[in-house]
C-alpha cells in the first residue's frame, strides 16, 4: 500500500529510523503519514465528529469544536499524521507534539513528547486505526530520543482509556488537570526506555514501500 509524492512539513520531518507504517488488521488496511492541506477539512469534521460520539457533553463544546476544526494551525506548528484507507480516505489523525517548545505541548517537561486530539472517524472505530496512530507516535517519540510520551484524556472516555493502558501507558494522577471549568483532563505517560511492543500486541507494521 503506497501513498506517493508525500511531503514533509518541518515538524513532521522524520528522525533517523522512522518509518511511515501501513497497517493491516483483520478489519482494516491503512497507511499513517504527514496530513496534506487537502485533507485539513477533512481531519477537522471527522475529529469535531468522534468527540460528538462520546457519551459525556463538553462544556463549550462550541468553541472546543472551532479548535478541533484547525487543522491548518496545528498542521503548521506541530506534526500531524493522519491514517489513510486504500482509496485515498482520511479515516482518522492525531497531533505528535515533539516536546515542550512545541506550541501544543500540556506542560511538558524536558525530556518529554505528548499526542493529542487523537481521533477517528465514527464509522471507522474499533479497527485498530488509533492504536496505529498512536503507535506512530511512541515511534517518533522513540527516534527523537525522548524519554517519556504523555497524553490527556477524559475520565468518561473508557475505549481510550482501555487503548492507552493495552499499549503499556499508566496513570500519572499528578499531571490532571481542568483546561476550563467543567472539562477534568486525566494524565497518562509511557517511560519509553525499553518499552518497545511486544510481538503481537498490536497491529503489524509492514514496509510502507509495498503495495
Amino acid at each position: 500500500m503506497t501513498r506517493p509524492n508525500r511531503a514533509f512539513s518541518a515538524s513532521c520531518e522524520p528522525g533517523p529510523g522512522v518509518t511511515l507504517p501501513g497497517v493491516s488488521t483483520s478489519q482494516s488496511s491503512f497507511l499513517i503519514c504527514p496530513i496534506r492541506p487537502e485533507e485539513y477539512v477533512r481531519l477537522g469534521e471527522l475529529t469535531v465528529a468522534a468527540y460528538h460520539s462520546l457519551p459525556a457533553v463538553m462544556p463549550h463544546q462550541g468553541e472546543y469544536d472551532e479548535r478541533l476544526r484547525d487543522v491548518a494551525h496545528r498542521a503548521g506548528t506541530s506534526c500531524v499524521l493522519v491514517a489513510v484507507g486504500p482509496a485515498g480516505e482520511v479515516l482518522g489523525g492525531v497531533t505528535y507534539v515533539s516536546g515542550p517548545d512545541d506550541p501544543y505541548s500540556e506542560e511538558l517537561s524536558e525530556g518529554e513528547a505528548g499526542i493529542r486530539m487523537l481521533a477517528v472517524d465514527p464509522a471507522y472505530q474499533g479497527r485498530g486505526i488509533g492504536r496505529g496512530l498512536t503507535q506512530a507516535c511512541l515511534e517518533r517519540a522513540r527516534a527523537d530520543g525522548r524519554r517519556r510520551l504523555v497524553l490527556h484524556t477524559g475520565d468518561g472516555m473508557p475505549a481510550a482509556k482501555h487503548l492507552y493502558e493495552s499499549l503499556g501507558f499508566e496513570r500519572k494522577p499528578s499531571i490532571d488537570f481542568s483546561p476550563v471549568p467543567g472539562i477534568d483532563l486525566i494524565g497518562y505517560a509511557l517511560d519509553l526506555a525499553g518499552s518497545a511492543d511486544e510481538p503481537g500486541d498490536g497491529p503489524g507494521l509492514v514496509d510502507p514501500q509495498r503495495s
